[in-house]
């Protein structure tokens, strides 16, 4: 059976602390603050070991998405205007919607479920999500995927 690598998308309140330094580690080394891994690693308050074993498992959501279609389930109130904020947060932030599917409301709540593509003109996705989960009426949004 062929070994295949499992990704995750999680919040950063679930990420380990010496994970969120080595993400912070590797920011100095790519920001050019520091020079040397040592640097970067004392800064950060982690060791050269822990950041070599996680220094390729572990990077901001956009990172390495450029181009790339995430999708997300957003539950939100059912109100004349709140999809269109949510599409208005999308293009604020120059991202492409390519996918669109709203279900029947229930109890006055609705699912909406929105592809995007990531482009190169499109803002911090991570910075869109969290604009997204902060529209008045969503009360719930997950992301589903990232291709």
């Amino acid at each position: 059976m062929k070994k295949r690598n499992d990704y995750y998308v999680v919040k950063k309140k679930a990420v380990p602390e010496v994970l969120l330094k080595v993400v912070e580690a590797k920011h100095l080394l790519d920001s050019e603050k520091v020079m040397t891994v040592q640097e970067a690693t004392e800064r950060a308050g982690i060791s050269r070991s822990s950041f070599y074993k996680y220094k390729d498992d572990i990077f901001p959501f956009h990172d390495h998405s450029r181009g790339r279609t995430f999708t997300v389930m957003i539950q939100l109130d059912d109100e004349p205007g709140l999809l269109s904020g949510l599409l208005n947060c999308v293009a604020q932030y120059q991202a492409n919607i390519l996918t669109i599917h709203q279900a029947i409301p229930v109890n006055g709540v609705a699912s909406v479920t929105l592809s995007i593509e990531n482009l190169n003109t499109t803002g911090d996705v991570s910075e869109l999500i969290d604009a997204l989960e902060k529209t008045q009426g969503v009360h719930y949004l997950k992301i589903l995927s990232r291709e």
